[in-house]
């Protein structure tokens, strides 16, 4: 009897299709940099700083520092990761390590531990005082 494989469904491209492919077979060490767009289905260790957007496919492994514009995760990622606008972790992704981000999205089944911090224009507004008791009782 053969079963057929279900092939990995495709993480959307945020804004365009990826311009720089690290295919499934593929092993990086080092610096990864683009003005573009990257997507990883294979393996990276080192750092990763991309202007564009960077998704991690299905079967993309990630051991670095990681900045980009928006940042799709379906695979795992260990370090830190800076997306400028939003990280987006989808149900079979996992992401070990602290994020910077304006967005974050997880998905039901997603996997996120570390700490978060959010980014933003707007500043923090004045603490509001708590109610002072009055001197008549209802």
């Amino acid at each position: 009897m053969v079963r057929k494989q279900k092939a990995p469904t495709p993480a959307p491209t945020l804004n365009g299709k990826p311009e720089t492919i690290i295919g499934a077979n593929t092993r990086f060490v080092g610096a990864l940099t683009s003005d573009g767009n990257i997507r990883v289905d294979g393996s990276v260790e080192g750092d990763i700083e991309v202007l564009g957007n960077l998704i991690i496919g299905e079967t993309g492994r990630v051991i670095a520092t990681v900045k980009a514009q928006n940042v799709h995760v379906s695979g795992a990622v260990k370090g830190e990761i800076t997306a400028v606008e939003q990280l987006e972790i989808s149900p079979t992704g996992k992401v070990w390590g602290d994020i910077i981000t304006a967005a974050l999205h997880i998905e039901p089944g997603g996997l996120f531990r570390g700490q978060s911090s959010m980014t933003t224009t707007v500043e923090e507004p004045l603490l509001l005082e708590a109610p002072r008791p009055s001197d008549n009782p209802a």
